[in-house]
């Protein structure tokens, strides 16, 4: 279904993946609709083969909102992008299906973006749905990078997760805008290729952001516009599947995006770290994840050879060969030194 001709006139199109998540629309989209939809901003809900009623339910409880219907699970990364080829607008927000807006969560973004073109995306502040004094884990108040590709939260590192007292409530340029609230330019989004649909889920939204970052575009967190966001919705934190595209997705974006002189060092080190997490992980019982990593590298090693041309050209299109957001240190070392918050890594 093409929505081309429907809104032409829309300024901002707030985009809802839907995979088996009838229950969610249910509970989510009616306050997401309240806070969103205007005359130049729509919600459209974008059916990734679902297996359960949940198209159906669209129809009957919500005919006046766009659907598009795809036909498989094209998992988040290429769902999105079949169905942003169907959209036309100047914007577009990627939305979680299990994400709480508040009133003003959309003109403060688009506001943003209207007054600084030389920004690509941005994210709004994501707290926890189930502990709302909480950051939540998937974006925080922005997302940022070490020099080894472990992402990392203002308001999260590692599996440290702060309460929210305003400490990050200015707005700043980040590395990466999260998945679960994304807002991003349709031109931007299209011109660096869109999402990988190779990753089918995990670290696309920072392998994308880091095409931007590297082409001079900016990303920012703009923190007077929260939401809230339930987390674990599709796969569970300690799901081996999530960890194996975790592992996957994060060795194949360092591929990608890494330039030449330093790709080297910065895979060596990883390779002794994520040696060291499978010992982990092998040593508290979790052997389903500890084989997780494991297929993560052999399905990398498989897969490398196919991306040859994909990273040429990354490395070609990039004219910032530092990004001033990426983390120059290691977060692993920083973490376990004791520096548990995004502040203390700066001596705040």
């Amino acid at each position: 279904m093409s929505i081309n001709s429907i809104d032409s006139d829309i300024k901002t199109s707030v985009v809802i993946l839907n995979w088996n998540g009838k229950n969610l629309l249910e509970h989510f989209l009616p306050q997401v609709i309240e806070h969103t939809q205007s005359e130049k901003s729509r919600v459209i809900v974008a059916d990734n083969g679902s297996t359960d009623d949940s198209v159906y339910f669209m129809q009957i409880n919500f005919p006046e909102i766009q659907l598009i219907t795809l036909n498989n699970n094209y998992g988040f990364a290429d769902g999105y992008n079949k169905a942003l080829l169907q959209i036309d607008s100047e914007y577009v927000v990627l939305l979680n299906s299990d994400v709480e807006t508040t009133p003003g969560w959309l003109d403060e973004l688009i506001s943003y973006m209207d007054n600084n073109p030389e920004v690509a995306a941005v994210q709004p502040k994501i707290l926890s749905y189930k502990e709302k004094h909480k950051f939540e884990y998937a974006g925080a108040s922005g997302g940022y990078i070490d020099r080894f590709g472990y992402p990392f939260c203002r308001g999260r590192i590692l599996d440290k997760v702060e309460e929210d007292m305003g400490q990050y409530d200015k707005e700043t340029p980040i590395f990466w805008a999260t998945g679960a609230c994304f807002c991003i330019r349709k031109k931007d989004f299209t011109e660096v290729g869109g999402l990988d649909g190779r990753f089918f889920a995990h670290m696309e939204e920072i392998d994308l952001c880091w095409r931007l970052n590297a082409r001079g575009r900016k990303v920012m967190c703009i923190p007077s516009s929260v939401v809230y966001h339930v987390g674990g919705a599709s796969l569970s934190k300690d799901n081996p599947k999530k960890m194996y595209l975790n592992f996957r997705n994060n060795l194949l974006m360092l591929y990608k995006n890494v330039p030449r002189r330093s790709f080297f060092f910065t895979f060596l080190i990883r390779l002794v770290f994520d040696v060291l997490a499978y010992i982990h992980l092998i040593f508290k019982g979790e052997f389903k994840n500890a084989y997780s990593v494991i297929d993560a590298y052999r399905d990398f090693f498989e897969m490398r050879e196919s991306y040859k041309s994909i990273r040429r050209d990354n490395l070609i299109k990039a004219t910032q060969k530092r990004i001033p957001t990426q983390y120059k240190g290691s977060i692993l070392l920083q973490f376990y030194s004791g520096k548990k918050t995004y502040n203390s890594l700066f001596g705040k």
